[in-house]
C-alpha cells in the first residue's frame, strides 16, 4: 500500500525533510503547480513560509497543515478551517530560546556591549583609554509588556531577579499574574521607561507602537522588539531614536523583512538582530520535530500535538 502524500511547499529545515521521509511520500512542490491527480494525493503539508486560500484549495483531500513557528500568520487558518482542514503550529518549544534572547538584547541595548566590544577589536582599548561609560542601567528600571503570552511570562520571570519592577498591557487582566496590569498601550506607555514587544502579527496590533507611546516612553526610555515588526512604525521609531525622544532600542524583529531601514542601521542607538531569538540548532530541532510530530500524530491516531484556535481540531 502507497504511504500517505505530504507536501513541502518551499524551503523547510533540513530535518523535517529527513524525517517526514521516513513516514511519509514527500512532494516538493508549490500546491498550485501541481496537476490534478498528484494534488488529490497529498493529505498532509509542511509548510516554514506561506500558505495562502489559494493553495488550500489547490488540494481537495488535505487534513492538516504543519506549520513550522509559533506564528502562524502566514498560514490562511480561517480558510483552512472552513474546508475542515487542521492546522498547527510549533509553540512551547521555542518559549525558553526566545526569552533568553529578550534578555541578551535588553542588556545589550541598555549597556552597549556589542558597541564596547567592536571599540576593543578595533584597537582602542589603550593605557589611559577606556571604553565611555553606558549611559543606561537596568539598575531600577520599570519593564512593561506589551504581550504577556508564555514567551512574555518566560521572559517577565528571567526580568524578576534583576529586581525591575513589571507591568504590562494584554487584551484582558490575567488574574493569574501579580504583575501590574494596564488596560492600554499608552497608559503602558506612560508609566514605564522601558517596554517590550512580544505580541503576534494580527490586524488589531499593526503599527501599534506609534510615535506617540515611543515619546511617552522618553529620552531614557527603551523599546525592545521580540515579537513582530508587524507592530511598530518604523519609521517612527527611526526618527524618536534620532531625535532623541527615545533613548535606545533593540530589535529582532522588522517590519519587512529581510529588508532593515536605512535609517535604523545608521543609528548607534539601536541594536540589531537578524531575526534569531529562536535560533539556535537544539531548539530549531525541536521545532522541525514538533512539524512531523502533528503530522504523524494526525495520521497515526488522529491526535495532532498542537491544533491552532481556529482549527476544528481543538488541543
Amino acid at each position: 500500500m502507497s504511504r500517505i502524500a505530504v507536501l513541502v511547499q518551499g524551503k523547510v529545515h533540513e530535518r523535517v525533510l529527513a524525517r517526514l521521509k521516513e513516514t511519509f511520500d514527500v512532494i516538493e512542490a508549490d500546491a498550485t503547480a501541481l496537476d490534478a491527480e498528484t494534488a488529490k494525493r497529498v493529505r498532509g503539508v509542511a509548510v516554514s513560509g506561506t500558505f495562502n486560500a489559494a493553495s488550500i484549495d489547490a488540494l481537495p483531500n488535505l487534513e492538516l497543515i504543519s506549520s513550522f513557528g509559533v506564528g502562524y500568520d502566514n498560514v490562511d487558518a480561517k480558510h483552512a478551517a472552513t474546508r475542515g482542514v487542521i492546522v498547527t503550529n510549533t509553540p512551547d518549544v521555542l518559549n525558553d530560546e526566545v526569552a533568553d534572547t529578550a534578555i541578551g538584547l535588553l542588556l545589550n541595548t541598555i549597556r552597549e556591549f556589542p558597541r564596547a566590544e567592536n571599540w576593543l577589536r578595533e584597537g582602542n582599548w589603550k593605557p589611559g583609554q577606556s571604553y565611555p561609560l553606558s549611559r543606561f542601567s537596568l539598575k531600577g528600571r520599570h519593564v512593561g509588556f506589551y504581550g504577556l503570552g508564555r514567551i512574555g511570562q518566560e521572559i517577565a520571570k528571567r526580568l524578576e531577579p534583576f529586581k525591575v519592577k513589571i507591568s504590562y498591557h494584554t487584551r484582558s487582566r490575567n488574574d493569574a499574574l501579580a504583575y501590574d496590569y494596564y488596560p492600554t498601550l499608552e497608559g503602558l506607555a506612560d508609566a514605564v521607561d522601558t517596554m517590550i514587544a512580544i505580541v503576534p502579527k494580527t490586524p488589531q496590533t499593526h503599527k501599534t507602537v506609534t510615535a506617540g507611546i515611543l515619546k511617552a516612553l522618553g529620552p531614557d526610555g527603551v523599546f525592545i522588539n521580540v515579537g513582530r515588526g508587524w507592530t511598530v512604525d518604523e519609521d517612527a521609531l527611526a526618527a524618536a531614536l534620532s531625535s532623541g525622544a527615545l533613548g535606545a532600542a533593540g530589535l529582532d524583529v522588522f517590519y519587512d523583512e529581510p529588508n532593515v531601514p536605512a535609517a535604523l542601521m545608521a543609528l548607534p542607538n539601536a541594536v540589531l538582530l537578524p531575526h534569531i531569538a529562536s535560533g539556535s540548532v537544539p531548539t530549531r530541532n525541536a521545532m522541525a520535530d514538533l512539524v512531523v510530530d502533528n503530522l504523524v500524530g494526525w495520521f497515526g491516531d488522529r491526535k495532532p500535538l498542537t491544533p491552532v484556535a481556529e482549527t476544528p481540531v481543538k488541543g
